[in-house]
C-alpha cells in the first residue's frame, strides 16, 4: 500500500494546484481513484494534507520527546490511511473518503491545539474525577480530552439531544446544557454523570 502524502510537504503555493497531494497517475485504491476522480474529494485531501503538515511541524517542533512524536504521528497516519483505504468495503465509498478525512482533520486540529479553541469545559464527575474538553470549530466539530496526564480527541457524533463527542478506544462525553455523562476508555466502560464546574 502507497502512503498517501505520508510525507507531505508543509503549506506553500503548491497546495493551489488542481487534484489531490498525491499522483494520481499512481493510485493503487478505490479510494485514490474516488478522490481523483471528484474535484471535492480532491480539494479535502490537499486540506488534510495541510493540516497533517502542521502538526508535524509541531511535533518537531518540541522542545522534548519530538522524534517519538514524529514517529507516532507518522504511524497513525499509516493507520489512518490503510482504514481510508478500506473504504472500499462500504455502499457509499465517496462518503466513507469524505468522512474518513473530515474525522483525520478534526483529530489532528484538536490533538495538535493548531486552531484557536472555541471554548473550554472542566467537568467535575461522580466518581471523584475531573474531565477537561476543549472544543475546536472544524468541519467536523472535535473536543480535545484532558483527564489528569492523558490526552485524546473525539470528534461530533449525531443525537437526538445535546452534543456527544466520540473519542478512542469506546471514550465519550454526551453533553445536556450542565451535565454530561462520561465513558473513560476502560474494559468495563463504566459511565458517570459530570457537572460542569462554575
Amino acid at each position: 500500500m502507497r502512503l498517501a502524502f505520508l510525507f507531505p510537504l508543509f503549506a506553500s503555493p503548491a497546495f493551489a494546484q488542481d487534484g489531490p497531494s498525491f499522483d494520481c497517475a499512481k493510485a493503487e485504491s478505490s479510494a485514490e481513484e474516488a478522490i481523483c476522480a471528484s474535484p471535492e474529494l480532491a480539494a479535502l485531501d490537499q486540506r488534510v494534507a495541510d493540516v497533517y503538515a502542521r502538526a508535524l511541524a509541531a511535533a518537531e517542533g518540541l522542545d522534548a520527546g519530538a522524534e517519538d512524536a514524529v514517529a507516532t504521528l507518522h504511524s497513525e497516519q499509516r493507520g489512518w490511511i490503510g482504514g481510508r483505504d478500506d473504504c472500499w468495503k462500504e455502499d457509499d465509498l465517496n462518503a466513507c473518503v469524505e468522512t474518513a478525512y473530515l474525522m483525520r482533520e478534526s483529530q489532528l486540529t484538536a490533538r495538535w491545539m493548531l486552531a484557536e479553541p472555541t471554548g473550554t469545559t472542566v467537568w467535575a464527575c461522580d466518581d471523584g474525577g475531573e474531565v477537561v474538553t476543549t472544543y475546536y470549530d472544524t468541519p467536523l466539530p472535535s473536543v480535545r480530552f484532558e483527564v489528569g496526564d492523558s490526552v485524546d480527541v473525539g470528534s461530533m457524533v449525531r443525537t437526538g439531544s445535546g452534543s456527544r463527542y466520540d473519542g478512542s478506544f469506546g471514550r465519550y462525553i454526551w453533553m445536556k446544557g450542565d451535565e454530561a455523562t462520561y465513558r473513560p476508555p476502560d474494559p468495563d466502560g463504566t459511565e458517570t454523570l459530570c457537572h460542569a464546574k462554575s
